[in-house]
């Protein structure tokens, strides 16, 4: 798998959270997107925060292991009413984050109102509207057998997002290789 524009690249999307973990694999090959597999990663409740935020990070490892990504994107931590919630999703953020990086993967971070609007075109649409989008983007995840959790596909827009931004940015860099 080359990791050029153009090439099929695959992608990891993960939507962090300490109670479920969603992740999506896509390929991304130009304009076209391909889902590849998603799911849930869900530490057991009762366990010390360390050994969640282990299991969390030991989860995205199995993940990367089993299907091979180029490059890893994550939404970005959103600041929320209660500080406490905020530093724990930070932690499970962190977990997520630390898994591709040990593979040697850039880790790309976006918004969730740059993710909604990137699938949804709204910055501010529901995950209902996420979710249908996805299937609609991805159809082959709406048919999977365990079914398209809205962590799963919270985290499949987040790489559809990424492929969206990466193609752009190539778009731009031939562009300005072409006028120099």
């Amino acid at each position: 798998m080359m990791n050029r524009v153009g090439m099929r690249v695959r992608i990891l999307g993960l939507d962090p959270g300490l109670r479920r973990l969603g992740w999506g694999v896509i390929d991304a090959e130009g304009a076209r997107l391909s889902w590849v597999s998603h799911g849930v990663i869900e530490p057991p409740q009762g366990d010390a925060l360390a050994v969640r935020l282990l299991n969390l990070f030991e989860g995205v490892n199995a993940v990367i292991a089993q299907w091979q990504p180029d490059e890893a994107a994550i939404e970005e931590t959103f600041v929320n009413m209660n500080p406490s919630s905020t530093l724990k999703l930070g932690h499970a953020r962190a977990a997520a984050m630390l898994a591709p990086a040990k593979a040697g993967l850039a880790v790309a971070e976006y918004a969730a109102l740059d993710i909604k609007k990137s699938v949804v075109g709204a910055g501010r649409a529901e995950k209902d509207q996420v979710l249908f989008m996805v299937k609609r983007l991805l159809p082959m995840a709406g048919k999977a057998e365990a079914g398209l959790a809205a962590d799963a596909a919270d985290a499949l827009a987040c790489a559809i997002t990424h492929a969206h931004k990466r193609k752009m940015n190539g778009l731009k860099a031939a562009l300005s290789r072409g006028a120099a």
